[in-house]
């Protein structure tokens, strides 16, 4: 039997105000909670039994599946301290069901990837490793650590973040997603917080183990930010990303529930939630507008996110913003990009207003 561990632990504090209430997997994207599209795949690839690592707002997540009939097995290993990315795979990995020589795949819960997981679990087969990490190439790695491979894809060591471009001695970054034979997790202490990037990978190479990278040119994506977020989503929806969940690609995705103006323009593989209303000569390009919402006419929604129950105001402008839950914008602001605006917040009419890069309304935080 397959199985696999989601990392879901996170708070999501890069996503604020999305995740106060809500765990970062669990957010919509393209139509369904993202773990959902994870769920989706992994059960494509032939995965029988999935154990969530999860701590923060753990309970959610058996909320969100309690009504979860295809055949699958769904355990919870809650992290009650914080044990680290290796301290948590080692807490889930208690109630897997396979033997110590079985492959088990472990997905970080933010990772939106094109890999093919059947592949990934071949060459890992092939090459009887010990670890096998998905490897991406990304043009600027400065911001992520290094993992050089030999030319038969051998890992040679797990560098720092580099700080200048001769320190960058490869594109190839771990991507998020591994395979692990069933022995090494168990071989992770259970006393302590234990990071896998900092320590264990590193040892297992530095006394000669067999740790593979396995570097593909797949789609792939951090979700951690809002821009990177709504890109996800959107690129879920136009066919750039792919998902069991996500039908054939479309300008949009837009819930049966929702009412849109006809003068309306929804684009750029936007998707428009449960009772929503969008209202007319409304612009929502690349946006996630979510249930509930309510847009007034001739206001335009660039790359941003509005949460659940929130309203935008009739001729108001948002670029890259995010608006929490039950949130009222007023009519003609033009709120300034990035700015994410809390939970509950109530902005009156031309309450916001830009000229070059002043914003008129200190008190928004």
């Amino acid at each position: 039997m397959q199985e696999a561990i989601i990392l879901v632990g996170g708070k999501g504090t890069r996503l604020r105000p999305l995740t106060n209430h809500t765990p970062k997997p669990l957010l919509g994207v393209a139509g369904s909670s993202f773990i959902r599209h994870q769920i989706a795949k992994l059960m494509d690839a032939g995965v029988e039994h999935v154990v969530f690592a999860t701590s923060y707002l753990a309970s959610l997540f058996e909320e969100e599946f309690k009504d979860f009939t295809r055949e699958l097995k769904i355990s919870y290993a809650v992290e009650e301290v914080p044990l680290g990315t290796g301290g948590a795979i080692r807490n889930a990995a208690r109630l897997l069901d396979g033997p110590a020589d079985a492959s088990v795949l472990v997905l970080n819960g933010d990772i939106l990837s094109g890999v093919d997981l059947n592949a990934l679990l071949e060459r890992h087969a092939e090459r009887e490793a010990e670890v096998t990490l998905h490897l991406t190439r990304v043009p600027d790695p400065r911001a992520f650590g290094l993992v050089p491979t030999d030319g038969s894809g051998r890992v040679l060591s797990f560098l720092e973040k580099p700080k200048t471009a001769e320190e960058c001695v490869t594109d190839q970054i771990n991507a998020g997603c591994y395979v692990f034979r069933r022995s090494v997790l168990d071989a992770i202490p259970t006393d302590r917080e234990v990071s896998v990037e900092q320590e264990t990978f590193p040892r297992l190479v530095a006394r000669g183990g067999r740790v593979f990278g396995h570097t593909t040119d797949d789609y792939w994506r951090d979700l951690g930010t809002p821009l990177a977020f709504v890109h996800g989503s959107a690129d879920l929806v136009t066919g750039k990303a792919v998902s069991p969940l996500v039908g054939r690609p479309a300008e949009a995705l837009v819930h049966p529930t929702a009412v849109v103006d006809p003068t309306a323009r929804v684009t750029g593989g936007s998707t428009i939630g449960p009772r929503a209303v969008i209202g007319a000569h409304v612009v929502v390009e690349r946006s996630i507008i979510s249930g509930g919402v309510t847009v007034g006419d001739g206001a335009r929604i660039h790359e941003s996110v509005v949460d659940h129950d929130s309203s935008i105001g009739s001729e108001s402008v948002l670029r890259e913003v995010v608006v929490g839950c039950h949130a009222h914008i007023g009519a003609q602001n033009e709120l300034p990009a990035q700015l994410r605006l809390s939970c509950g917040i109530r902005i009156p009419a031309q309450g916001v207003r830009v000229s070059g890069t002043a914003v008129a309304c200190p008190t928004i935080h």
